[in-house]
């Protein structure tokens, strides 16, 4: 297959170009640096609107994955409109340009997140749940509109609802690692929240498959189907580190040390089912969170 892939640099991004490149798929990036450019990498601007449409012409896929990421730094009025303009516009940009191809590509695989469904508590929220309200889900509700776009051009649309991605590559796991390897690690305010959780590894193999699987369409979990509260998280991640967790992180000083992110992102409770992947048969690596942390630390 010929496939487009944005957001090559990040996280999934870069596993994903060198896993489709081991399976022999001829992968193009867009990247926003001009200089330097590589033989497989075209350049855009979606602020500024700026990408040469030939060269998008003949896809088979596409898979979105760019966006200012939500979990550094302070949620300012100017960060969060990064977050916004770089997921709505970009997309939103993006998908007017495949509109727009004579032989547009059969599917765009786009990046969403569970942010969606916002702050839900003990709700078990399938691809079917409603949005949640607040800033993360009015966000995540613009980004899948943009995406539908290129319905009307026949395209097959895969909107992602990524859960907490654990990597020891990156991300909030990557940074969360060492106070627990160091012994002071513990629950985030009461620990009752829900956390929708998946390995790196299934990721890939699910955006592979959803490449694939014509019968994925529309939102999609991705989560493993055993979310977890943030105290069994907490539990489950010392015991095999074997380290304590008696440094809990109380509520009033999440919010005083990240403000905004810190209510949406480490206390936001989100208890998602993924169920469009059992349906379509999707069989996941790593389902249980011990077995999953002894894969990812190389323990037994």
């Amino acid at each position: 297959m010929k496939i487009l892939v944005t957001g090559s640099t990040g996280l999934v991004g870069s596993q994903l170009v060198s896993s489709l490149q081991e399976q022999g798929h001829t992968v193009s990036c867009l990247v926003r640096t001009q200089t330097n450019l590589a033989p497989h990498h075209i350049y855009w601007n979606p602020l500024e609107q700026q990408l040469d449409v030939n060269q998008l012409e003949k896809l088979d896929a596409v898979v979105h994955l760019a966006g200012e990421s939500i979990a550094s730094g302070w949620w300012t009025v100017e960060k969060k409109e990064r977050i916004r303009s770089s997921r709505v516009q970009g997309t939103q940009f993006l998908s007017d340009t495949l509109s727009r191809l004579n032989h547009p590509p059969s599917v765009l695989i786009s990046a969403s997140a569970m942010g969606y469904y916002g702050n839900r508590g003990t709700e078990i929220l399938t691809e079917e749940s409603v949005a949640g309200s607040g800033f993360l889900p009015e966000v995540a509700c613009q980004w899948e509109d943009a995406a539908d776009t290129v319905l009307e051009k026949g395209i097959r649309v895969v909107k992602l609802r990524f859960g907490l991605i654990l990597s020891r590559q990156g991300g909030a796991f990557a940074k969360m690692l060492l106070p627990f390897q160091m012994g002071v690690g513990g629950r985030i305010g009461t620990g009752e929240q829900y956390m929708s959780w998946i390995v790196i590894d299934d990721v890939i193999q699910i955006i592979e498959y959803a490449l694939q699987n014509q019968q994925l369409k529309g939102p999609v979990n991705v989560g493993t189907p055993n979310p977890v509260t943030n105290l069994q998280f907490t539990k489950t991640l010392g015991a095999v580190l074997k380290r304590p967790t008696i440094f809990p992180l109380p509520a009033t000083l999440a919010l005083l040390i990240f403000g905004e992110m810190g209510d949406d992102l480490l206390l936001a409770s989100t208890r998602m089912e993924p169920a469009c992947l059992l349906n379509a048969g999707y069989s996941f690596r790593y389902p249980i969170l011990k077995e999953a942390f002894q894969h990812l630390l190389n323990t037994q």
